[in-house]
Parts: C-alpha cells; structure tokens; sequence
C-alpha cells in the first residue's frame, strides 16, 4: 500500500484543470523524491531565508479506511491549505477523490496539520500551501 504526497508553494501551483494533464510527468520526476516507506513528498527544501509559504510542523498522514481494504487503489485529491499569520489552518478541498471514503480521511488528517505562518522578513503572513494526495494499493 502506497500514499503519496505531493507538496507545492505558493509559485508552484496549477489550476484544477491541469493536475490530469500533469499528473502522470509528476512520476517522472519520483527519482528526484525523498521516499519515506509509503509516501512521496514534492516539493523544495528551503532555508529559512528563502522561504516562500507556511512551513509543517506537524503532518499526520491520512490512513486508508477499513471500507477500501484489499481493493486495488490508484486515486487521488488536490487540496489547499490556507495559514494565517496567527498560524490557523483552513483545508480546501479543490479535487476530491473518486472515493469518498479517501476525501474525508484525507481531510480529518489534513485539518490536524500545523504550521509556522509564511514570513516576509520578520514579519508573519498569510499563506498558503497546495499539494496532492496520491492512494495506491498494489
């Protein structure tokens, strides 16, 4: 069973309407990943002086539910993660999956994520951070 993460800033999102022309390049680029067991994580390591959104402090991953097990899975969802600069989170959900079961565990766990607010020099801001979920059983 594999979960994949893909993270993106600010600068690095597409409209809804592009993530089937590129999610496929997107594997392309997997070699290129930091792997950890079952997810894959996209996206730029920065220092703190080059960041350009809010940066995770803490990232529960969404498990898969009972309901799917033993089923073949390749699904997955786009969501946005809009901080604050007092750090409060609000998950938009731009693409859910074709499996329901998938959208809502992926927004119980999302809703648990925390985050340092985007800065502009010393000052913080509001931001936002863009990613996609990626489900797949084998």
């Amino acid at each position: 069973m594999q979960v994949l993460w893909l993270l993106s800033g600010p600068a690095l999102s597409y409209p809804a309407e592009s993530d089937f022309a590129t999610h496929q390049s997107d594997h392309e680029e997997d070699l290129e990943v930091e792997t950890l067991d079952t997810v894959h994580v996209h996206g730029l390591r920065l220092n703190k002086d080059q960041q350009i959104g809010p940066v995770p402090q803490r990232t529960p991953w969404p498990t898969i539910p009972s309901t799917l097990d033993g089923q073949i899975l390749d699904d997955w969802l786009k969501a946005r993660i809009l901080v604050s600069k007092n750090s409060d989170v609000t998950v938009v959900i731009l693409q859910p999956a074709a499996h329901r079961e998938l959208t809502q565990a992926s927004l119980l766990a999302l809703k648990q994520w925390t985050f340092l607010p985007q800065m502009n020099g010393e000052e913080p801001i509001d931001g936002e951070v863009s990613l996609r979920i990626h489900f797949r059983t084998q």
